[in-house]
């Protein structure tokens, strides 16, 4: 099950996480969403989740960074733009 809560709303009443899987948190005034609040029985799954999500995109920085590195160091070996492009649609593919 599911609700949808103010921040307001979920800290007046602790109680009410046990009865929901999830809850939705919004900004009552302007029905902004802020972001959800998971049950303690789907807690270290989401972890599980997010942690290997944050892995994935740390690494895909990481590449970027040494790819653009490779670049500066002269690692294009005077090629053209158009060849460089080729190259990188291949990796890619």
């Amino acid at each position: 099950m599911k609700t949808t809560l103010s921040i307001r709303e979920l800290t007046r009443s602790g109680k009410v996480i046990k009865d929901y899987d999830y809850i939705d948190i919004e900004d009552r005034k302007s029905h902004e969403y802020k972001g959800v609040f998971v049950s303690e029985k789907y807690a270290d799954e989401v972890k599980a989740f997010l942690d290997k999500k944050i892995a994935i995109l740390k690494e895909e920085k990481k590449q970027s960074i040494l790819d653009f590195a490779g670049i500066a160091d002269g690692d294009t070996e005077n090629k053209s733009v158009k060849e460089l492009k080729n190259k990188k649609a291949e990796k890619y593919r």
